[in-house]
């Protein structure tokens, strides 16, 4: 589970890249090619979505990048992004909320959620609802901080509750899945400290320094 941050910071996303620069910047990563996806298609992708795209996230569906392959391409302060020891079934936490079916989409209206910080996920998530917001899945979120570093603060990091585990019986797994910054401490190793770490919370905890990521929605180019 989650520890602690210290060294408060402004809460304030920067903004995204281009769709061309983000496309460049996954090509670079090899995201393409984990995706069985061309440098070409990328980018045709990116410059079919055209001017109305701008602020938009492109993301890799999650059944081509998974996010046990995203998390070690993630980059803080030198360090390589990881997944915690006991979630080795990070790929399992799939989408409770509908996404194009396409192995490229737009998620648009990005928001951190910084004001539900404090809340439970079982909390924030009617309240996103209300506002006709849909939670980032756990890949988004690691797409997110791949294109923008800067999005992962100290004590403004954030769940994407978009993603859960669906056990045998049928019942949702009460982990849910977030991004935040290891403090290097246990199991992580003094090592990885300040590196970006995707780990888990509970359905019915609190965290003071975890906002919940959320989009206005998700499309193709054309959508």
């Amino acid at each position: 589970m989650p520890e602690a941050t210290s060294d408060a910071t402004t809460a304030t996303a920067p903004a995204l890249p281009a769709p061309g620069v983000q496309a460049e910047r996954l090509i670079e990563l090899g995201v393409a090619e984990l995706a069985g996806l061309s440098a070409a298609e990328l980018r045709a992708f990116a410059e079919a979505a055209g001017p109305a795209a701008e602020g938009a996230l492109l993301a890799v569906h999650p059944d081509r990048a998974p996010a046990s392959a995203l998390a070690p391409l993630l980059r803080r302060e030198g360090r390589p992004g990881f997944v915690v020891t006991d979630m080795t079934d990070v790929d399992r936490f799939a989408p409770t909320v509908t996404v194009p079916d396409a192995p490229l989409y737009l998620v648009t209206g990005l928001d951190r959620g910084d004001h539900l910080a404090n809340r439970t996920p079982e909390e924030a998530l009617p309240e996103l609802t209300a506002q006709d917001r849909t939670p980032l899945l756990l890949t988004e979120g690691i797409h997110w901080v791949l294109q923008q570093p800067a999005v992962l603060e100290r004590n403004h990091c954030f769940m994407t509750i978009g993603s859960r585990l669906r056990k045998a019986n049928g019942a949702l797994d009460t982990r849910t899945p977030a991004i935040w910054i290891s403090n290097g401490t246990g199991r992580d190793g003094r090592e990885r400290r300040d590196a970006p770490k995707v780990g888990w919370c509970w359905w019915g905890n609190r965290h003071t320094w975890l906002g919940f990521a959320s989009a206005t929605g998700r499309r193709l180019q054309d959508g």
